[in-house]
């Protein structure tokens, strides 16, 4: 599989033109990562955008005592690296595959650049998109230094229902499909994964949710 083209499956470029996406395919190509293999470290050269055809993507840093902070983990779709659309030279978070046979396409900065100057919705779209972006992380952080576990949980639960819920018109529940593992929120919201166990029964016991391996239930408040 080659190219750019397949930014069409992600809202922030299907206003690419036709022969522009012909013009790019045959000079991109889609790089196979293995589970735990990085795509690029802290300091690494920022030369390129990254996009997810497959798996899961973790970033991050590492604190000065050695422990890793986790600001996303982002699946098939989604664009990672894009600072260095704004002139970022050195990573300042590491990127790392966390699923078997992740495939990513890498996208040249320059080339990028090149499609925002012939397209001005596009570009305006990618500025937009960046700042959602950056407003979502710096959020999560925010959670991170200055709210408790359980509160941070509850948060990112709700935060999942922004992205993967739709209300169940029987029940009136929000039911929330979502791609993470335990392990995956574990990190995202910086605890273990037997806090997490403990404080989802604790959430469930309390009647706020439900839930299984791959679906959270938001219970609807009885009156």
């Amino acid at each position: 599989m080659q190219s750019i083209w397949f930014f069409n499956d992600v809202n922030l470029f299907k206003v690419l033109c036709p022969h522009k996406l012909k013009e790019y395919k045959e000079c991109h190509t889609f790089n196979l990562y293995n589970k735990n293999d990085y795509i690029y470290f802290e300091e690494d050269a920022a030369n390129k955008v990254y996009l997810i055809d497959k798996g899961k993507v973790k970033l991050g840093y590492n604190n000065e005592d050695g422990s890793e902070v986790i600001m996303a983990i982002l699946g098939k779709g989604e664009l990672f690296g894009e600072k260095a659309i704004l002139g970022e030279n050195k990573r300042t978070e590491f990127a790392q595959a966390i699923d078997k046979s992740t495939s990513i396409c890498p996208i040249g900065v320059d080339t990028m650049h090149e499609l925002m100057r012939d397209n001005q919705t596009f570009t305006l779209k990618v500025y937009k998109f960046i700042g959602f972006k950056f407003k979502k992380l710096e959020r999560r952080l925010q959670l991170l230094l200055f709210k408790d576990t359980k509160t941070r949980l509850v948060e990112f639960i709700n935060e999942l229902c922004s992205d993967y819920g739709y209300d169940c018109e029987k029940t009136g529940n929000q039911i929330i499909r979502h791609p993470y593992s335990q392990k995956d929120i574990a990190s995202l919201i910086g605890t273990s994964r037997p806090t997490l166990n403990i404080l989802m029964n604790e959430l469930k016991n309390e009647n706020f949710i439900d839930f299984n391996r791959k679906e959270i239930k938001i219970l609807k408040k009885s009156a």
